[in-house]
């Protein structure tokens, strides 16, 4: 398979990869976040800093000058996305936001790097087990 460069990649592509590297990042963070200052949990909250810090794709301008939050037709909020009812479904809510963005960024860099593809369902896979650490 021959590898192709993020440049070279179709500008909705971009913005799709863009929009999930997002995604993923945001829905560590927030987990990450509550494991570190609400449950004083190092262990899980640095697990999850350093999937946060695998979830990259460079060169990042290539991707940021796609980004299109205008023109985005899905941008406003769902009514299952205003409320949470406590940490627990916050947790859930993130942790499966990020599952499933790796999986989508796993499934297009097939299509180009699955070396890259790979960095990918190794961080989704590592989701799954901290979900069932932490859900558990």
């Amino acid at each position: 398979m021959t590898i192709k460069p993020l440049e070279e990649f179709e500008t909705p592509l971009l913005r799709l990869l863009d929009a999930n590297l997002n995604r993923l990042r945001e829905g560590v963070r927030v987990v990450e976040d509550i494991r570190r200052y609400c449950f004083d949990d190092k262990i899980v909250a640095k697990s999850l800093k350093e999937l946060r810090h695998k979830a990259r794709l460079e060169p990042h301008v290539t991707l940021l000058q796609t980004r299109d939050i205008e023109n985005d037709v899905l941008k406003s909020t769902t009514k299952s996305e205003s409320s949470r009812e406590n940490l627990t479904s916050v947790q859930t809510a993130n942790l499966k936001r990020a599952q499933e963005s790796a999986r989508v960024l796993e499934e297009i860099l097939k299509l180009y790097d699955v070396k890259k593809a790979q960095i990918f369902k190794e961080i989704r896979y590592n989701l799954y087990s901290i979900e069932k650490k932490i859900c558990s």
